[in-house]
């Protein structure tokens, strides 16, 4: 009753949204005909095609239109559960295709990604990857490579960044600060652990990818600790970490990286749910990520969290060796598409940054939820503030169909899919175009 009840009146909430929208839509697509004329149009000399995975989340539209705004042609790819993708209604993507989900069927995925290469002829791959397909993503490199560039992680190097603790590793082996950290295969070794004598707190942290329990930061000790750990689900073949935990300010970081060099970077204040980013200049993460990419020599994209402690040391909590949604900063920066394709022919060359006039990006759907939590005419204020000073992240003015197709299509059809198959979900995330459920992709 109550999956069917949330189903019904997030469907309803949507319907009455649905006229606003379409509004929206429709002006401006009017004001996108009338100024067409007037606009300039960026002809390539050397126009590439970029396959780009990931086409249901907002930062694989993003882009998208920035490759389409420099001149290049776009092919958006998704898996079959996500066909309804309303990025493939972008006027920056020239195809979409979908492909089976990779940890469903590996070699399937592998292949229909071949396949679109050579039919398309490919230039480069940049996969916008989903935490659960980092890894297929890296393996598909390696078959793709002979036909086209690959803006990737070696699969070695991808299993390695993306595990918490053999980050904390590798960080520590290039001189650089990282919390304490234990790997835990046994809920025993949490409570065998020493904290008296340690001195610190803890938390734990799944090392594969878990949506849900990513948010949990119940610090350890404390009174009734066993039935906690006993309860979490720990074992060789699913191994946790026991991370120290560090107070202080957490930040989120985007950079995309050529032979070790940092191409593209930005940098935002994060929160367990990041759907809010502005760029803040902090030099002395930028020097930490230098460093670490530098000494892997690594090409590709990489995002971490970090938090600073009042010492002012940097600790990396995560990285993800993919695609951060803080990319969306970008939405106006015409260097986007040459940090990505092209080598810095200046060793000193600084990377690109969000530019000064960029506003910090949202999702309104996610802002209109936090009006429930408003209890003061101040938070009210703070969230005017920040929805008319800064830019919903989908909208774009020239290209307005994603903001109506991403909730009304999208969205709405995930949730008739629910609701005729009476499912519960945890929450929406239109930021990453999906229903988060406990046990999904």
């Amino acid at each position: 009753m109550n999956a069917l009840l949330k189903n019904l009146g997030t469907l309803t909430l949507l319907l009455i949204a649905l006229p606003i929208n379409c509004a929206i839509v429709l002006v401006s697509l009017l004001a996108s005909w009338v100024t067409s004329p007037f606009r300039q149009r960026i002809v390539n000399e050397h126009p590439k095609n970029i396959l780009i995975t990931g086409g249901k989340m907002t930062k694989a539209l993003q882009l998208a239109r920035s490759f389409h705004q420099a001149g290049h042609r776009v092919f958006l790819v998704e898996t079959h559960k996500y066909w309804l993708s309303g990025h493939r209604f972008s006027n920056a993507v020239t195809g979409f295709y979908t492909v089976p989900a990779p940890e469903k069927d590996a070699n399937g995925y592998y292949q229909e990604l071949l396949k679109i290469v050579q039919k398309e002829g490919i230039n480069v791959f940049i996969p916008v990857s989903s935490p659960v397909a980092s890894y297929y993503d890296s393996v598909a490199g390696t078959l793709l490579s002979p036909h086209c560039e690959i803006i990737h992680f070696p699969p070695d190097i991808t299993q390695m960044l993306d595990n918490k603790f053999t980050l904390c590793e590798k960080a520590r082996s290039f001189g650089l600060s990282a919390p304490k950290s234990f790997l835990i295969t046994n809920p025993q070794q949490v409570l065998d652990f020493d904290f008296a004598a340690d001195g610190s707190q803890y938390i734990l942290k799944s090392i594969r990818y878990n949506s849900v329990s990513r948010l949990d930061l119940t610090r350890l000790p404390f009174a009734g600790m066993a039935d906690y750990v006993k309860n979490m689900p720990i074992s060789k073949e699913n191994p946790w970490m026991m991370q120290e935990f560090i107070t202080g300010q957490e930040y989120c970081t985007h950079s995309t990286v050529r032979n070790g060099k940092i191409r593209l970077h930005c940098c935002s204040k994060s929160s367990a749910f990041q759907v809010n980013y502005e760029h803040i200049e902090k030099p002395e993460i930028y020097a930490w990520v230098d460093k670490f990419v530098k000494g892997l020599n690594l090409t590709g994209q990489i995002s971490f969290d970090f938090i600073q402690a009042e010492n002012g040391t940097i600790y990396p909590i995560e990285c993800n060796p993919r695609t951060h949604s803080a990319i969306t900063m970008f939405y106006n920066h015409p260097g986007l598409a040459d940090a990505y394709l092209k080598d810095s022919q200046d060793e000193n060359e600084s990377p690109i940054v969000p530019l000064p006039d960029s506003k910090p990006t949202y999702w309104i759907y996610h802002e209109i939820w936090r009006l429930t939590g408003i209890r003061s005419w101040s938070d009210l204020q703070a969230w005017m503030q920040k929805v008319f000073q800064g830019k919903d992240a989908i909208f774009q003015i020239n290209d307005p169909l994603p903001f109506l197709a991403v909730p009304h299509w999208q969205i709405t059809l995930l949730l008739l899919q629910k609701l005729r198959q009476l499912k519960d979900w945890v929450r929406i995330d239109f930021n990453i175009g999906k229903l988060v459920e406990l046990g999904g992709d």
